[in-house]
């Protein structure tokens, strides 16, 4: 009997969740297909399925959807609303599963995560594997492993970040999401262009989050998205660290255009605001990151 194929789009949830589904199925003995990194056809299949208002994140995450549609039994879409009130996401989290189902005509596995209605993670993934066939406790097993491995690799990042503090280069804080920063079209340029320029760069959320979720109210006491906390939080962790901060973010996404604004006029930090839109964007992106990183090169020198 053939393995039931699990179908994960490479983007926007998945590179938060990325490590504990993949342990989750593999515990399950489900086998998973994960979409290619982002290229310029996902790009743009993603442009035709979705409308100019929407996030260039979303619209890639779209063109990830359109290559698993059939390749796979499911499609793993989760819908994220909060870890608590205080704690929302963007809409993106929430919009997702239902995007997809309006607009492709594929079975998609979902599971909520809305901690103010105790919904929690573990409920969620213990649905979608009972929704496969596969008894309570076993679900139970498997996700209690998963979510201990993931951990672990989220530490090995947060000291690994720290080890990156100690470095005599050049230290650049990048404040983004992972969905963003890591994805092969938007952010990754702009990672191999520091890497050029012998700048030691250091992702925001790498850092534990229970610390960095806290410290931002330190800049800010009314943002309640989680995500965007983190990230925020992550600034006051290291202040004292670093000699600069790249802030990326894909147009037009309300939180980011609110929040980096709001941090921006309360740092005392040389910044760059990057804000990547479409095929086109990334044109002159180098030529800015050289002249900012001159920026810092020169108030370092002057101090």
């Amino acid at each position: 009997m053939d393995k039931i194929k699990i179908g994960i789009p490479r983007s926007i949830p998945y590179y938060y969740f990325d490590k504990k589904w993949t342990y989750y199925f593999e515990k399950l003995n489900i086998e998973v297909i994960l979409s290619p990194k982002t290229n310029k056809k996902i790009i743009n299949d993603g442009l035709n399925y979705t409308n100019d208002e929407m996030c260039l994140s979303l619209k890639i995450y779209m063109g990830h959807v359109n290559y698993l549609k059939d390749k796979c039994d499911y499609i793993l879409i989760p819908r994220i609303e909060n870890y608590g009130v205080a704690d929302q996401t963007c809409t993106n989290f929430l919009s997702l599963y239902d995007l997809v189902k309006n607009t492709f005509k594929v079975k998609v596995l979902n599971y909520n995560i809305v901690l103010s209605k105790r919904e929690t993670e573990e409920k969620g993934f213990i649905k979608i594997g009972k929704s496969l066939g596969i008894k309570t406790s076993v679900c139970k097993r498997a996700y209690v492993y998963a979510k201990a491995m993931s951990e672990k690799d989220k530490k090995k990042k947060h000291l690994m970040n720290l080890k990156k503090l100690l470095s005599s280069k050049l230290k650049i804080l990048m404040v983004g999401h992972p969905y963003n920063i890591e994805d092969e079209y938007v952010g990754l340029p702009v990672l191999k262009t520091l890497e050029k320029l012998n700048i030691e760069w250091i992702n925001a959320y790498d850092f534990d989050s229970s610390i960095t979720n806290k410290l931002s109210s330190k800049l800010s006491k009314d943002i309640y998205w989680k995500y965007s906390k983190e990230l925020i939080g992550a600034i006051k962790f290291v202040e004292d660290k670093i000699d600069g901060i790249i802030f990326v973010s894909s147009f037009p996404c309300g939180p980011d255009s609110l929040v980096n604004d709001l941090v921006i006029r309360k740092i005392n930090f040389p910044y760059l605001n990057l804000v990547i839109d479409d095929l086109d964007s990334l044109a002159g992106v180098e030529t800015r990151l050289e002249s900012f990183v001159d920026i810092i090169e020169n108030a370092k020198a002057k101090s």
